[in-house]
């Protein structure tokens, strides 16, 4: 296959999206190191900055959801999809893309819409057990569709659908190697055992609400807690920083080592974070945003919990978290099936699977 291929790759709006992107397109660099890769991002979203840390050019197009209910922005959006289909064909015309990749997000759908028109091959890749309005509709009309879930087969079609899994950051496929390494990065007694809790970069705020809630249970049951607070709650939360056994992080620079210096998981369930977590294969309490699109966390959650492979919390229920955590740590029996359970359901591969069927579209 030619060396200089150009490809395009949309995909944006939370970091679910961006993350897997950016793998795809640095498996794509590993093995063509000519390819010229360009980004198709909605102008303010977050993508327009992490794109370009990771090294890649991104381009900006004026688009971005419907919301529920009737407001000035729903009365905007045909004008943004127009003016999106106008600017990603204008891109696709100068850029000559070989192929053309969606990961989910608004903007992916002018993208992948106008390359679908000009005949140019499109693959998508949908992170969640419950996909969104943008991979259903080009779901279609595009030639692949990778998926990280079983029984997808109900919104996409059949013959399209391969099962690659979610691309994950690579350091954490070793991470049962670095189990002491974790244990001094973060400073912690290696006779207590370790919580990780996570909220997504952002936070979450019931989450942050129920360790404040539970700071003395945590103290009783003699454990010591790495609480991934996220940027919008830093500011609220970070005087409990100087309490013993409790480390609140804004933002954890080293989730590998996080991970391995991990005994216990508490977490969002959000598609990176499950597909990330069946390949640490430790206990893990899911507490699923009820705010997200078709509540897609908790579709994600479930999955595992249905296969015996972590615990599901719901925001509704967050009262009986004290209990169900108290309950875990007393049963190790528990704690090693849902460890062995949860890992049985990863996919370690993906990236490099998603990018094999990239690789089939352009030769």
């Amino acid at each position: 296959m030619k060396q200089s291929i150009n490809i395009i790759i949309s995909g944006g709006g939370t970091g679910g999206h961006i993350y897997p992107a950016i793998a795809i397109a640095n498996e794509i660099k590993l093995r063509y190191p000519e390819a010229n890769i360009l980004f198709v991002g909605a102008k303010d979203k977050m993508e327009m900055e992490k794109v370009p840390q990771a090294g890649y050019q991104i381009e900006g197009l004026w688009i971005s959801g419907i919301q529920r209910k009737l407001t000035l922005k729903n009365l905007m959006f045909p004008f943004k999809l127009l003016s999106s289909l106008w600017k990603a064909h204008r891109i696709i015309r100068k850029f000559k893309p070989d192929v053309a990749i969606g990961t989910g997000g608004f903007a992916s759908g002018p993208t992948l819409m106008v390359a679908n028109k000009k005949g140019i091959p499109t693959l998508i890749q949908e992170q969640n057990s419950y996909p969104g309005i943008t991979n259903k509709l080009l779901g279609k009309k595009t030639q692949k569709i990778c998926v990280a879930y079983d029984n997808l087969e109900r919104f996409f079609p059949e013959d399209k659908i391969i099962k690659t899994g979610n691309p994950v950051r690579q350091d954490l496929l070793f991470i049962h190697t670095k189990i002491e390494e974790g244990k001094e990065f973060f400073e912690l007694d290696a006779s207590k055992k370790t919580i990780l809790v996570l909220g997504g970069s952002l936070g979450a705020r019931k989450i942050n609400q129920l360790v404040e809630a539970n700071l003395e249970f945590f103290k009783k049951q003699n454990v010591q807690l790495i609480w991934q607070c996220g940027k919008l709650y830093f500011e609220e939360y970070k005087k409990y920083d100087e309490l013993e056994n409790v480390q609140v992080h804004q933002f954890l620079n080293r989730m590998d080592l996080a991970y391995a210096a991990a005994d216990f998981i508490v977490s969002r369930a959000g598609a990176s974070s499950v597909s990330e977590l069946c390949i640490v294969g430790k206990p893990t309490i899911f507490i699923p945003s009820p705010n997200v699109a078709e509540d897609h966390q908790t579709k994600n959650a479930k999955s595992i919990a249905d296969k015996h492979g972590a615990i599901v919390v719901k925001e509704n229920e967050i009262e009986t978290f004290p209990v169900v955590l108290e309950t875990l740590l007393k049963d190790k029996g528990k704690q090693e099936s849902l460890s062995e359970n949860i890992n049985e359901l990863a996919l370690p591969n993906a990236t490099s699977n998603i990018v094999n069927e990239i690789e089939k579209l352009i030769s």
